[in-house]
């Protein structure tokens, strides 16, 4: 993963917004994702359509949990999954 943009739900916040993040995924697939409206998956394996304002949310702590493994250490993990 060359390089992250974080994206989630709701710019003005409503009821249960509250327990929603934002998450990284790859920039290319977000961008993609705006134009196409075809679902991304992020980090922590959450798929949605990013449509809103990411700032408006904490970032999600799995997202960046295993972000800061970087990638070998991402990849390590995930094999270990299996």
């Amino acid at each position: 993963m060359s390089r992250t943009e974080i994206e989630s739900p709701v710019a003005d916040l409503e009821e249960g917004d509250r327990e929603r993040f934002s998450h990284y995924a790859k920039k290319e697939d977000i961008t993609r994702a705006y134009i196409e409206g075809t679902p991304v998956i992020a980090l922590c394996g959450k798929v949605w359509v990013p449509n809103r304002d990411p700032s408006k949310f904490p970032l999600c702590p799995e997202c960046k949990r295993l972000f800061d493994l970087g990638r070998e250490g991402r990849l390590r993990e995930w094999a270990d999954r299996r």
